[in-house]
């Protein structure tokens, strides 16, 4: 019959179920499953997935999963099959109480689309529990003259195992005076001891009796309860209650000591025959007792402990009254008292996060959590509403069905403006006054990358003094991203594009972590004055973002370049040179002009010159600014015929460099004058041809690389024909000392490179640009041979 039984369930449920998916899309589908107690952990319930018709293959994808269920949790799903299997193993007793079916009530669900799935699941009790007594031994006395039929209730035997499993039968060891009678009480067997024979205390004063309880296992488990009866005199009238059965509503929570109900029985016997005791059955579960105490004389029921609705909302109480007379008389009664429910609970709420961070660019309506409420009261008591605190961008939305919510957006999220939220979930009861709970969520709003680097500028100037250590670094670019994490991480490089500049770049290196930038050479300002590059800063979102940055890099100079003396220069290349005046010049002549020149600009490269040795000061004069020497007055014949002049010339940098170019001048009679000057014409051209060479020699040793440039410049010119193309720098006028020239000598050609100053002792080509630098070649002035370029060549 059990089988056909179940048979005819299952039939049922699947009816249902099929009902459910072709009439109600939109509500989720419930499934009942039947398992015995003890099974072995990890023994399979059902397939849920393969019962609702869910894709197993998804299932995973979808986080299947038990969302909520009993505080243990005894099941689990298995998201590669779908099946549930048991995780712990299950004891009925001690998971229900009672009787009735013991069932788990399950909730799954799934993602992408949301469903909610609610599984019940039965556990049916096995024989695994003896049936017991609350004691060992229980003692009668009972007189003599009892009638025959009296009965005396026993201690009922106790089994925690559900029908059919618990107690079956009582039978009672073999005795001439007793039999065992059973009755039913709220589906519980009471045993009661009856008398079948009349007793006599002059035969027998004792009984010693066994009573067995057995159970409806198969094989069958049995206790055993140890009675002793002893035989009194007599006491021939019983206790009388005044109601059989006692009636009483009372309201949990009452306090400690509150009378719930006054009993009472008369006895008709006299003296202590008739004095009467009250006392609770011995068989109550042992809440009663925590609950509720029995006066034993007054017959007062007061209470003693907690009074939960929640708990216990109807109490049945068994109570005896007994004589005090020998032996005594007792008789039975019941007292129902029933509890009535105030509004003493909090809602409680159950909060199921799917997840607890939600990204910045998800959509309106997107679910956030589960949430659903309950209250222990009953009534209007355990009505909840339930709402949001605060202007969040989120809303409760409520499911199908009762007491259930769902969490989602109701806006557009923000990160950089708002990163954390925490939701505050308030539920409230409608009793009076009405009860509220609060729970509070938690949310992450999770970055996206949706913000480019920054930087705080989008031009940025960079001063640098040249000759700056190679290698090390000079400037640091910073930008900013206003994303976290991966999204914020930013990463540096130089854009390299084509072009004159692009040479300069490749000499740049930058840190692509720190946007430190190191420069992988020295700079020299003589060579170049400025540039610019572009710094492009990348995060590491998906996709990523960018944005660049330009850096114009001024080369500040330096005060490194010794001043060079051009002139007087001797044939083995030192600053040394001799001039001859005559006597009879006046104050005022020029004597000679010393020429120099630095490659530094600005104050470094401002020359000044002094007189530093002098024979008589009374005789010459030097222009600090231009070189010029001259005579302050005319020579006596007491004056030397010849003077030496030691002349230092220094730039105007922090820390000046200098050099010193000696004068020798010889006064001589004005015909002498005459003649040596004709005679020394081709020696002096022979002597500046030397001069001009060894200055080569001391510039090339200043700049090995512009030498380098200068050789490779002549190469190609060797390669040409003589119809060069003219180049020529910008004009400058400067009155003063020839800078940026460099004379040298190749075979039988002299070249002079001239830079963007000029001596106003050099010669212009008329009609050239003024920056050509032309050498006289007194041996072949009447050629004409002139090249202008950046070097300039005459035949020796």
């Amino acid at each position: 019959m059990d089988g056909q039984r179940r048979w005819w369930e299952n039939w049922w449920m699947a009816l249902c179920f099929s009902f459910l998916l072709c009439f109600g899309p939109q509500v989720s589908a419930q499934i009942r499953y039947t398992v015995p107690e003890e099974m072995k952990e990890g023994s399979v319930v059902g397939n849920i997935a393969k019962d609702l018709g869910l894709d197993v293959s998804t299932l995973l994808d979808r986080r299947f999963r038990i969302v909520s269920g009993s505080k243990d949790a005894f099941f689990q799903v298995n998201q590669n099959n779908g099946e549930l299997y048991i995780l712990k193993s299950i004891d009925r007793e001690e998971l229900c109480d009672g009787n009735g079916a013991c069932v788990v009530n399950l909730k799954t669900a799934v993602e992408n689309p949301l469903e909610i799935h609610y599984v019940a699941v039965e556990i049916t009790d096995i024989n695994d529990n003896y049936p017991s007594f609350s004691e060992q031994n229980q003692h009668f006395e009972i007189a003599e003259h009892t009638p025959v039929g009296t009965s005396f209730q026993l201690h009922a035997a106790r089994d925690q195992d559900a029908s059919p499993y618990s107690v079956r039968l009582y039978k009672l060891s073999q005795d001439e005076n007793f039999e065992i009678d059973i009755r039913n009480s709220d589906e519980e067997k009471i045993p009661f001891l009856v008398l079948k024979k009349p007793l006599d205390r002059e035969h027998k004063s004792e009984h010693l009796l066994i009573l067995k309880a057995i159970d409806g296992g198969n094989p069958p488990k049995s206790g055993a309860l140890n009675i002793t009866v002893t035989v009194l005199d007599i006491n021939d009238n019983r206790p009388v209650f005044s109601q059989e059965t006692y009636s009483v509503s009372l309201h949990e929570n009452s306090p400690v000591g509150t009378t719930v109900i006054k009993i009472k029985a008369t006895d008709s016997d006299e003296g202590s025959n008739s004095e009467i005791e009250y006392s609770l059955g011995k068989t109550l579960k042992r809440k009663v007792y925590d609950v509720f105490q029995l006066d034993r004389v007054t017959g007062e029921i007061k209470v003693k402990g907690q009074v939960d609705f929640e708990d216990t909302d109807v109490y049945k109480l068994d109570i005896q009254a007994s004589d005090k007379g020998q032996p005594p008389w007792t008789v039975q009664g019941r007292v129902i008292i029933r509890i009535q429910d105030i509004n003493d609970n909090q809602p409680e709420i159950e909060l199921t996060s799917l997840s607890n961070i939600v990204a910045e660019d998800s959509k309106p309506g997107t679910v956030i959590a589960l949430i659903s409420v309950s209250d222990k009261d009953s009534g209007v008591n355990g009505k909840v509403v339930c709402s949001l605190s605060g202007n969040v961008p989120f809303e409760l939305k409520p499911s199908f069905q009762d007491n259930m919510y769902s969490l989602v957006t109701k806006g557009r999220l923000d990160r950089e403006l708002v990163p954390h939220y925490d939701i505050t979930v308030t539920a409230t009861d409608l009793g009076q006054p009405p009860l509220s709970s609060i729970k509070t969520l938690s949310i992450q709003v999770a970055d996206v990358n949706d913000n480019q680097p920054e930087f705080s500028s989008n031009i940025l100037e960079l001063y640098i003094f040249e000759n700056n250590a190679p290698g090390a670094s000079i400037f640091s670019v910073r930008a900013s991203d206003k994303d976290v994490n991966e999204n914020a991480l930013i990463s540096y490089q130089i854009n390299r594009g084509g072009g004159a500049q692009n040479d300069i770049m490749s000499f740049l290196n930058i840190n692509s972590e720190t946007g430190v930038i190191h420069s992988l050479k020295s700079f020299d300002f003589e060579a170049i004055k400025t540039f610019q590059f572009h710094v492009l800063a990348t995060d590491s979102g998906t996709p990523s973002l960018s944005s660049n940055v330009t850096v114009n890099v001024f080369i500040l100079d330096q005060n490194d370049n010794v001043p060079v003396i051009l002139y007087p220069v001797s044939t083995n290349g030192s600053a040394e040179g001799v001039e001859e005046i005559p006597r009879n010049v006046n104050a005022g002549h020029l004597v000679t002009k010393v020429r120099a020149y630095d490659a530094d600009i600005g104050y470094n490269g401002w020359l000044l010159f002094s007189l530093q040795e002098v024979s008589d000061h009374s005789l010459f004069g030097l222009d600090r600014y231009t070189g010029q020497i001259r005579t302050l007055r005319s020579f006596t014949e007491t004056d030397e015929a010849q003077h030496k002049l030691l002349i230092l010339v220094k730039d105007n940098g922090n820390i000046s460099l200098s050099v010193t170019a000696t004068v020798i001048v010889r006064v001589v009679e004005p015909k002498e004058a005459f003649a040596a000057s004709d005679v020394s014409k081709p020696a002096k051209d022979e002597e500046e041809n030397n001069v001009t060479f060894y200055l080569i020699i001391t510039l090339g040793s200043v700049s090995v690389l512009f030498v380098i440039s200068v050789i490779m410049l002549i190469v190609m010119q060797c390669s040409k024909s003589t119809d060069y193309s003219s180049k020529y720098l910008q004009d400058t006028n400067y009155d003063g000392t020839l800078c940026h020239s460099i004379q040298y000598r190749s075979g039988d050609k002299r070249y002079m490179l001239v830079g963007p100053r000029m001596s106003i002792g050099s010669t212009i080509v008329p009609g050239s640009n003024g920056n050509t630098l032309v050498i006289p070649d007194r041996r072949r002035r009447d050629s004409g041979e002139v090249s202008e370029f950046y070097l300039l060549n005459r035949n020796d």
